[in-house]
């Protein structure tokens, strides 16, 4: 279930799976039942910060999607809005939430790296949800995600577009000094893709793929983990039986065109792009490694959050706005027009369209369809978070003792989303962790440990 959709709505579950609509297991059985034309709850604009307020309390009264269904059938959706109204006032913490308190700062710069992950961040300033707001934010293109960092760690951006690694890695002081950092909206899940140069397409078993060259974005990077984590699963060592080097998304369609690596696992447009260019074909969408992982985030510092409050709401509420704009498959296409200039994108419209909208060519002669080839879901849940550090500690960029819910706890909904839920009048949800699979294997965010030593190939302490 997304977080904008109605969680008085007994039929659809608060952790998001199934279909699209949430009506059904899978989307077979969606496709199977179109003559019940189920379609994604549509809200109007007041009704967006409604259901993200009710979607928290809900997760805080009833953890588990069984109970929330079985009493919603009981008591019906009014009655429950009711009951629920008695003991917290949802429709005044609504009213706070869409409305905050006076700007500390209305001119703002956040930075952004050229890829449809960004979507919502990019799309808030063209199509007007910063100015909703009363803000004036510049979004700034950037070349790579160590400048990323390294600008927002200086305090040239105000906030930016990171990898959801990003934030944990730069608090616990992996890669750069230590510094509290928050990452209190995640920007997509799904969206990534194994892209292979169109010299490999007989060489669809990555058993076949020792001694290849393969690129990520980043060090610290979903991509990294989930392309280690699909060759481990198929018994090859990623640090001894290929090569994995960092390279900024913008020229990973440039490497592979000039032979200089052999595939990448890597952000849209670039998967999309390389097929358009003919010079790749997409092996396997990242959704096919695990469905629902997150990718990249809106982050900043905890010294922006404390210093600038108001400032910092407001920029979250047009996120979380935009985010509610981008999760509904009708406006996608309308996106892509938005973000497809060379100030943003810098991609042909179609190649963006057969991204957002999950209709594509996969370079091998196909035309797929995949309605969540990539979506937009802001609620970071804290077992993300731990799942990350197992994959960090599992390749070595950690070592010792981790305390996995004291860093997830700070960063994915810490301090910063605690206390800004607190002046609206919202309650944090007591309830932020799930487990999910990978790979046919599940995670159980309380065992990390277990999950580590449960691996035949990591890197030796």
């Amino acid at each position: 279930m997304s977080t904008f959709d109605n969680p008085f709505d007994a039929s659809r579950t608060l952790n998001r799976s199934g279909c699209a609509c949430g009506r059904h297991a899978n989307d077979a059985e969606h496709a199977r039942d179109l003559q019940l034309q189920c379609t994604p709850v549509q809200s109007s604009e007041d009704k967006r910060y409604e259901n993200v307020v009710a979607s928290a309390v809900l997760r805080a009264v009833f953890p588990k999607d069984a109970g929330r269904r079985a009493f919603l059938k009981s008591v019906g959706a009014s009655t429950a809005l009711a009951a629920i109204s008695q003991f917290f006032p949802i429709k005044s913490a609504t009213e706070l939430f869409a409305a905050g308190g006076p700007i500390e700062k209305k001119d703002l710069k956040v930075g952004f790296i050229p890829i449809t992950c960004a979507t919502p961040i990019i799309m808030a300033k063209p199509m007007g949800f910063y100015e909703k707001q009363g803000l004036n934010v510049e979004v700034i293109k950037t070349a790579g995600w160590a400048v990323i960092r390294d600008k927002t760690l200086n305090k040239e951006y105000d906030a930016a577009h990171m990898l959801s690694p990003m934030p944990i890695a730069i608090t616990m002081g992996i890669g750069s000094n230590p510094l509290p950092y928050t990452a209190p909206a995640i920007e997509n899940i799904n969206g990534q893709a194994i892209t292979l140069s169109v010299k490999h397409k007989d060489k669809r078993d990555p058993k076949d793929w020792k001694g290849f060259k393969f690129a990520v974005p980043f060090d610290y990077s979903m991509h990294n983990y989930l392309l280690r984590y699909y060759l481990a699963e198929h018994g090859i060592d990623p640090d001894k039986d290929v090569q994995i080097r960092a390279v900024p998304p913008p020229e990973m369609v440039a490497n592979l065109r000039a032979d200089n690596i052999d595939g990448f696992l890597g952000p849209d447009p670039m998967n999309q792009r390389a097929v358009f260019d003919g010079v790749g074909f997409i092996h396997m969408l990242s959704k096919e490694i695990w469905d629902g992982h997150p990718c990249c985030a809106f982050a900043a510092s905890k010294e922006f959050v404390t210093t600038t409050p108001n400032t910092y709401a407001a920029l979250l509420k047009a996120i979380i706005d935009a985010t509610a704009f981008a999760h509904k498959p009708e406006n996608r296409k309308q996106i892509a027009e938005a973000i497809a200039p060379a100030n943003y994108l810098n991609q042909p419209q179609v190649v963006l369209e057969q991204i957002l909208t999950g209709t594509y060519a996969d370079g091998l002669g196909n035309v797929k369809t995949d309605a969540n080839r990539v979506d937009f879901d802001p609620f970071p849940w804290q077992s993300f978070a731990v799942w990350i550090m197992t994959q960090m500690k599992r390749w070595g960029q950690i070592k010792g003792d981790v305390d996995y819910k004291g860093v997830a706890e700070q960063v994915f909904l810490a301090t910063d989303t605690t206390a800004l839920m607190a002046d609206v009048g919202m309650t944090a949800p007591k309830t932020t962790s799930k487990t999910f699979v990978v790979m046919g294997k599940t995670f159980d965010p309380s065992k990390p440990e277990d999950y580590i030593k449960s691996f035949k190939i990591k890197k030796e302490a």
